[in-house]
């Protein structure tokens, strides 16, 4: 006996930014712009688009629509929140809600992605830290908002990756072990004041913005105008700051021209079928 698949249903899941710095593959946030996908449209997408293999992989009947406010391809995890919406879009036609479905879509998108980091903040919503399959929110003790600022050109994660070494000295992994745990703290204690030492990186960013110079400049005019933090988002060519709410607009006027400046809450729903 077949069951019924329902078609009136919405998903919706956020953008993110990953590493925020020296948290490689450990830490991430999501933003308060959205992917969806539906049922019920009249252009549905392509069967290449992530969101549908996904989709079609886990079982997902019919076709799928998708409109996503941010792109593709400039570290804010697209092909994340696509995959994640995906795998949700199967659960919405079986009547689940996204709450019953984290776990396990969790698990298949990390293992379509490679890493779990995106998929997380994805769908658990707000700052979240991720080992193995383990995920924690991470308490924000004051109100934050991010500046995220988006060039043009894109970014491939997998050649991204592969600028990266094998190898890390341990005085290398001593640094960024320290930073990570002093970004959890301060995000944890609202101590705005260690944000900036605690986003030093030596594992990827400079290997990553030696290519992308405008991402450098868009990091330090983020601080130059009053950024707590700022990063490479993801493997780029995106810059993310956090910044308070009452300077954010300073901030996105203080990026350079060649990219587009957003911003931005972060979502501390993650992803939701409605």
């Amino acid at each position: 006996m077949l069951t019924r698949m329902q078609d009136d249903w919405l998903v919706r899941v956020p953008a993110s930014s990953a590493n925020i710095g020296p948290a490689f593959d450990a830490v991430a946030v999501a933003l308060g712009v959205h992917l969806e996908v539906f049922a019920a449209g009249d252009d549905p997408a392509p069967e290449t688009h992530p969101a549908v293999r996904a989709f079609r992989n886990a079982g997902g009947r019919g076709p799928l629509c998708v409109r996503s406010r941010f792109p593709g391809g400039r570290g804010l995890g697209f092909s994340a929140a696509a995959r994640v919406a995906g795998l949700l879009a199967v659960h919405a036609q079986r009547g689940h809600s996204a709450r019953e479905a984290r776990a396990e879509t969790l698990r298949v998108a990390t293992d379509l992605e490679g890493h779990a980091d995106n998929a997380a903040a994805a769908l658990y919503g707000g700052v979240v830290a991720v080992a193995g399959r383990h995920v924690v929110r991470i308490p924000l003790a004051r109100e934050l908002a991010v500046v995220v600022w988006i060039p043009e050109k894109e970014t491939a994660t997998a050649s991204s990756r592969r600028l990266l070494p094998d190898q890390v000295t341990f005085d290398d992994a001593v640094f960024n072990v320290g930073r990570t745990a002093l970004l959890v703290a301060s995000l944890a204690a609202g101590a705005v004041e260690s944000m900036r030492v605690a986003t030093e990186d030596r594992l990827h960013q400079n290997r990553r913005l030696a290519r992308a110079h405008e991402t450098r400049a868009a990091i330090g005019a983020m601080f130059g105008a009053g950024a707590f933090a700022a990063w490479l988002s993801g493997s780029g060519p995106s810059a993310a700051a956090f910044v308070a709410r009452e300077n954010a607009t300073r901030v996105a006027a203080a990026l350079p021209k060649g990219g587009r400046s957003l911003v931005l809450d972060i979502d501390d729903e993650g992803a939701v079928i409605s």
